[in-house]
């Protein structure tokens, strides 16, 4: 081999390298550029919830009542977050404090939203972020079913277009109060839950709440961490 052949031969090597290094650091890109896009569409900002409703106070705890028959209607973005705001949601933005009272401001709860048929929103788990108004992505797919069968076969589970399930880590609280502390996040349950019943009267909706569940089925359904107990699960719909 002479030398403008070694000389050739180099010159093809390394641009063929080149090319081969462009395309993989091209496809790199594409990757990171998915990922970013995949990660954004996780989080889904809610409409700012309305403060004045179509009832009285007065009115909705007179209309109360606890509903297990539901129609098979999409529930609008708009009304989940008006639920979720009552559950949780942010009303002093300065101090941080949310629509329901809790034990030294401790705020052990942690609400999880399981999407069936809700506007602009695809079926699955969502985790209520209360800072920011916004549903962060669990879980994908529909596991009202699974939800269902964890709560001892009770089907309107599954019939509900959402379920708003209340979650807590006792340790939040524990910390400051000891072991008196379990009993105030119990509280925090009933004073959320109570919100969304009257929410739920406000858009006229219907729920109840189910306490009558196996703990761990429900946190494998919704793949809850080990520090986060279910309390209770809230379908929610039009009344059927």
């Amino acid at each position: 081999m002479n030398k403008n052949s070694v000389i050739y031969f180099i010159l093809t090597f390394v641009l063929a390298g080149s090319i081969t290094i462009s395309f993989y650091m091209a496809s790199k890109n594409d990757d990171i550029n998915k990922n970013k896009m995949n990660h954004s569409e996780e989080i889904i900002k809610l409409p700012e919830p309305d403060e004045y409703g179509t009832i009285s106070v007065e009115e909705a705890i007179e209309k109360r009542r606890s509903v297990r028959s539901f129609q098979d209607k999409e529930i609008s973005l708009d009304d989940v977050s008006r639920l979720l705001w009552a559950a949780q949601g942010i009303t002093h933005e300065e101090r941080g404090l949310r629509s329901s009272p809790s034990a030294g401001a401790t705020y052990p709860l942690e609400i999880y939203l399981v999407v069936g048929r809700v506007e602009s929103v695809d079926a699955g788990v969502y985790r209520y972020l209360p800072e920011k108004n916004s549903l962060e992505l669990v879980l994908e797919n529909d596991v009202r079913k699974n939800l269902q069968k964890a709560a001892l076969g009770q089907d309107f589970i599954s019939e509900a277009p959402i379920s708003i399930v209340i979650s807590g880590i006792y340790e939040r609280t524990t910390s400051v109060y000891g072991e008196r502390g379990e009993m105030y996040v119990h509280m925090e349950v009933g004073h959320a839950a109570q919100n969304i019943y009257l929410q739920c009267e406000s858009l006229n909706l219907g729920t109840v709440v189910v306490g009558a569940f196996e703990d761990e089925r429900v946190k494998e359904v919704l793949a809850l961490p080990e520090n986060k107990k279910p309390f209770y699960i809230l379908p929610i719909g039009k009344q059927g």
